[in-house]
């Protein structure tokens, strides 16, 4: 590709999605994330700021452990001090002690941050930001210079923004990123910016000008727009988080920008190939993070492909262009056509073929499954966020179901002391696999929790894959109120291995119970994966 369809990625979600509430890597997440963003095939990686913590330095000390393929490694930090020399500033000697082949530099372009948080005069921190950008030039390393508070530096004062922009580019920044650091600028603004930073930048340098860059934030919850926007006022180069989590509102989400420019702008952004790895990789990152992802993330999320009404459905599965703008597949995303009464043939039909492939929308098997949906969700029961529920029903009603353990009892107990004693609750099963026995107890922060340690415990001597699934979410639907506290409840449980996702239901009047029907499921479900992918073939 030209060099004007292709758009250079910096991710730096551990730097500036680290600083987001929550969040708290450890060396070995943050070596993690840095390996899945290579994987993915961005071209940066803005790995932290040395200076500001020990975690920082550790990493780039480790940072060789990684053998990066696609990548290389950003450090991050100020412009020298007041009245001091760049390589006498302690944080800037950091940063060389680095190691990484990129500094990122930032520095005020907004006049009103020069004077009310540096407090210098506008002439010296002109001066900090070229004279420290021209250091890190001759001490060999490629330069990034992140305009801080730009756009809101352009709409009060633009001569003093662009004079930054000149400093920068004057001082031998091989990039200039312009930054909406608080996130409140809008899309048509942005792309003005861009272009005065651009004519700036090309006036100071008639060739080789530095690449012009783009920082949003998203609190206007328009990161994603304002990027957009900035790429076609000529930006080739953009910063974000992959899953969208940093400082506040948070970063630009990559996880939704890239696939749109190289989906719908035919902009290159990864290697050849690589755009479907992004959903498998952000839910890595996600998992890394201890962040759950929303459903409705665009392109990525467990929502983004999912379809409930009856035409809705048949359409889709007649002509995905009547539904949906890009190929699941495109994305590394998946179609999921939800079970409910609002659905049809065409959707049970769809979602049956995935354990029979010979299923039709005339074969017998979808009449009664789409009766049986219909008088069970009728009883409260809800499958649209419980596809592994939905698919083990269809088991069942083809005969393809062998149950892989029975629960023959378990007693739940909850103890609730006065006083400064914590509350907690202990549980006990007892399971048959094949002809064998085994007792399990547990003890847990719930009577949930106490459940389902025992009951995996339990298993786990069957089933050592057991140990890698968790719950990772949980909800209670009381199905009818009238009845007070002798009412059905609804329980939806979403479990996770670290890859895979899958939701399951269960129904009761007693929330145990209807949590143990859940558990079961999802128990159930994982292991008759597990099996058929392993021996590829269907139970």
């Amino acid at each position: 590709m030209e060099r004007e369809n292709r758009i250079e990625i910096l991710d730096t979600t551990l730097r500036d999605g680290a600083q987001g509430e929550g969040i708290n890597f450890s060396l070995r997440d943050k070596l993690a994330v840095a390996e899945a963003l290579d994987e993915l095939g961005v071209s940066w990686i803005e790995a932290g700021n040395p200076g500001s913590n020990p975690k920082d330095m550790e990493f780039f000390m480790h940072a060789g452990e990684l053998k990066l393929k696609n990548a290389k490694l950003c450090a991050f930090g100020p412009t020298r001090k007041k009245d001091a020399a760049p390589g006498s500033d302690p944080m800037i000697r950091s940063l060389l002690d680095s190691g990484a082949e990129g500094i990122v530099i930032f520095g005020k372009s907004w006049d009103l941050q020069v004077t009310e948080v540096l407090r210098v005069s506008p002439e010296e921190n002109i001066a900090m930001i070229a004279e420290t950008i021209a250091f890190l030039k001759a001490e060999g390393r490629e330069v990034f210079y992140d305009a801080e508070h730009f756009f809101d530096g352009w709409k009060a004062n633009p001569a003093y923004a662009l004079a930054a922009v000149a400093a920068a580019v004057d001082a031998g920044a091989g990039r200039v990123i312009l930054c909406d650091t608080n996130g409140g600028n809008f899309p048509d603004l942005v792309a003005e910016g861009v272009k005065a930073a651009i004519r700036t930048a090309e006036e100071r340098k008639k060739s080789s000008s530095p690449l012009i860059g783009i920082h949003v934030h998203n609190d206007s919850g328009l990161a994603v727009a304002c990027s957009i926007a900035a790429v076609q006022a000529g930006c080739r180069h953009v910063q974000g988080t992959l899953a969208g989590f940093g400082e506040r509102c948070g970063n630009a989400c990559l996880a939704s920008l890239i696939p749109s420019l190289e989906l719908k702008m035919n902009i290159r952004c990864l290697p050849q190939g690589n755009l479907p790895m992004i959903s498998a990789l952000t839910r890595r990152v996600a998992e890394i993070a201890n962040v759950s992802l929303s459903g409705d993330m665009p392109y990525v999320g467990g929502h983004a492909f999912s379809h409930k009404a009856g035409m809705h459905t048949d359409g889709v599965l007649k002509n995905s262009r009547t539904f949906e703008h890009v190929d699941p597949a495109m994305v590394g995303n998946d179609r999921h056509l939800l079970m409910s009464e609002m659905g049809g043939r065409s959707a049970v039909a769809e979602r049956a073929r995935k354990v029979d492939p010979d299923i039709t929308r005339e074969h017998p098997l979808v009449s009664v499954l789409a009766g049986k949906l219909k008088s069970l969700e009728a009883e409260g029961w809800a499958f649209e966020g419980a596809d592994a529920s939905f698919e083990l029903l269809v088991r069942r009603e083809l005969g393809r179901y062998k149950p892989l353990f029975f629960i023959e009892a378990y007693r739940v107990v909850s103890e609730h002391p006065t006083g400064s004693a914590i509350a907690c609750s202990h549980a006990w099963v007892k399971v048959l696999v094949e002809d064998q026995h085994e007792i399990a107890a547990a003890e847990g922060d719930g009577p949930v929790n106490a459940l389902d340690g025992a009951l995996r415990r339990a298993l786990t001597r069957f089933y050592p894959e057991l140990k890698k699934v968790r719950l990772d979410d949980y909800k209670v639907r009381v199905i009818d109120g009238k009845d007070a506290t002798a009412a059905r409840v609804r329980v939806l449980i979403e479990s996770t291995d670290g890859s895979l996702r899958w939701g399951t239901v269960g129904v009761s009047a007693d929330i145990i119970d209807a949590s143990r029907a859940a558990l079961t499921d999802s128990i159930e479900y994982k292991l008759i994966g597990d099996i058929e992918r392993r021996f590829k073939t269907y139970l």
